[in-house]
């Protein structure tokens, strides 16, 4: 069973997220992979007192980068799911306010 504190990992600040988070109320949270839409809401709802009005799931796919100078080495960046929650225009969360 996933807890409400389980399912949130941490928020995604990214100059997209900003400008969503400014103009859009849509605010971006990487979220453990086997939590569902019901959960996330609820998740939100909880810990930060808003009114979620609309949820979007992305799973990011694995990636291959490389690292190293001399023999380039392949690593592989693991997949993660994100969720877009949209809240009501009237409310914010906290956690994004004040990052530059």
């Amino acid at each position: 069973m996933i807890t409400v504190y389980d399912v949130l990992r941490r928020p995604i600040e990214t100059e997209k997220s900003r400008h969503q988070s400014g103009k859009l109320h849509q605010y971006v949270f990487e979220v453990a992979p086997q939590a569902t839409k019901p959960q996330i809401k609820e998740a939100v709802e909880t810990l930060f007192d808003v009114e979620v009005q609309k949820i979007n799931v992305i799973v990011a796919p694995a990636k291959k980068g490389r690292r190293g100078r001399g023999r380039r080495m392949v690593v592989r960046k693991a997949q993660y799911k994100k969720a877009i929650v949209t809240i009501r225009a009237d409310q914010t969360i906290d956690v994004f306010e004040g990052v530059k």
